[in-house]
């Protein structure tokens, strides 16, 4: 018996240095800037669960244990909602954290009845292990509802909540196997059912920890990518991340035989715009016209800021008929919009290149075509679309018999 008493108790003791571990290392990488908010409330939860080990450990000290039972269920049942509530926060899912402020009190009360019961009785084990596993569940539902469940981490996550919430239900029916979990609370960590608890515990508390752990490590690392793959001011891709993306894009599109074509765009005047109203005219006009690249573009299409005025947009699936009409609805569109800072009367314009992806080319091929296009446009006089890798060229025309029916003339210019 004292063996299984030291067993059972140094478990516990690893469990409250690991619990102590874990909330420093969720510490450690709130304090790096990783993901801080979920980071801090997973460091919370293993900060309750240090309080939840010291209450069970000094239970034997009572000689009434009602109220530290009571309490330590309480404070590890705390400790698995601050956990939920920092995956919601790493996964971006509301958490019901009222629902699980509610349940935390009904259970804690239902905890603290049920111990007039004799302490065998099934009801009394499961009363005590059963919101447990509901609150495994909890949060393997927010992982399964999140929209960011494709890599091994997040699948093994999973697996790890449903096999913890099925090892907290199956505990009332294990201690009736190893004989209960002891006469009174005082003899607890003396049972041979202590010590498998405890090891199970440990083992689900460390495999959930280290998984989230990589996690936020993971989410973490992306965020960083992303933001240097991003331009401060116009909020879509630089240059290197919409190379990046578009290269992605570009072999996706090739598997999937379907065409791509990239659209250019120039800001035109844009330095008399800085010389005659200020850069933070300047400023407010690329943001205006990021912001409305943003809201034009599909969900596949690829968008970035490649140079001061100069924008990229990458459409996978569309050619070059419906890539020139993507572009003359974003010139037309743009041209109309008045612009904060500007005077009432003044109407930015941009210049377009078109150009469509050919057997055996590459993006810097694609690129190359449809900057000469938008040279073009440019040369013969701003605010039009011009199309590369096709036999007819486009130039805006509001009058003319040889206008066709939107305003394009067709003149043979490549």
């Amino acid at each position: 018996m004292r063996t299984e008493m030291t067993s059972a108790t140094f478990i516990l003791a690893i469990n409250l240095f690991a619990a102590a571990l874990l909330a420093a290392s969720f510490l450690t990488l709130a304090a790096l800037g990783a993901r801080r908010s979920a980071a801090h409330w997973l460091a919370f939860s293993y900060v309750i669960g240090v309080g939840y080990l010291l209450i069970e450990a000094s239970i034997p000290a009572f000689s009434e244990p009602r109220l530290p039972v009571t309490a330590a269920f309480a404070v590890f049942l705390a400790a698995t909602i601050a956990l939920n509530i920092g995956l919601a926060h790493n996964y971006d899912v509301a958490a019901p954290r009222l629902a699980m402020l509610l349940f935390l009190v009904v259970a804690t009360l239902v905890v603290y009845l049920v111990q007039d019961l004799p302490r065998q009785a099934l009801g009394r084990m499961m009363a005590y292990q059963l919101p447990y596993a509901a609150m495994q569940l909890v949060a393997l539902g927010i992982v399964w509802l999140s929209k960011r469940r494709q890599s091994v981490f997040d699948r093994l996550l999973l697996i790890v909540l449903a096999l913890s919430a099925l090892q907290f239900a199956s505990k009332p029916f294990l201690a009736h196997a190893l004989g209960g979990w002891g006469a009174n609370p005082q003899s607890y960590l003396q049972s041979n059912y202590a010590m498998v608890s405890q090891t199970m515990g440990t083992i689900f508390a460390l495999a959930v920890a280290l998984l989230l752990l990589g996690i936020l490590m993971r989410d973490a690392l992306a965020e960083a990518a992303l933001k240097s793959e991003v331009d401060a001011l116009s909020r879509l891709l630089n240059r290197g991340g919409f190379q990046a993306r578009a290269g992605i894009a570009l072999r996706s599109a090739r598997k999937q035989g379907v065409p791509v074509s990239l659209v250019l765009a120039d800001l035109d005047h844009f330095k008399a715009i800085n010389d005659n109203f200020g850069h933070a005219s300047g400023d407010r006009v690329i943001e205006v016209f990021a912001g409305f690249l943003r809201d034009t573009v599909a969900r596949n299409h690829v968008v970035g800021r490649i140079g001061g005025e100069e924008f990229a947009i990458l459409l996978p699936g569309s050619n070059l008929t419906s890539a020139r009409l993507f572009a003359e609805g974003i010139r037309s569109a743009f041209s109309a919009l008045p612009i904060d800072g500007l005077p009432k009367d003044h109407r930015c314009t941009a210049s377009f290149g078109v150009s469509e992806l050919q057997p055996e080319e590459g993006l810097a091929d694609l690129m190359r075509r449809a900057d000469e296009a938008l040279y073009g446009a440019k040369k013969a006089g701003r605010d039009q679309v011009k199309v590369s890798g096709s036999p007819l060229g486009l130039v805006k025309s509001s009058t003319g018999p040889s206008a066709g029916p939107s305003g394009w003339n067709f003149n043979g210019k490549g």
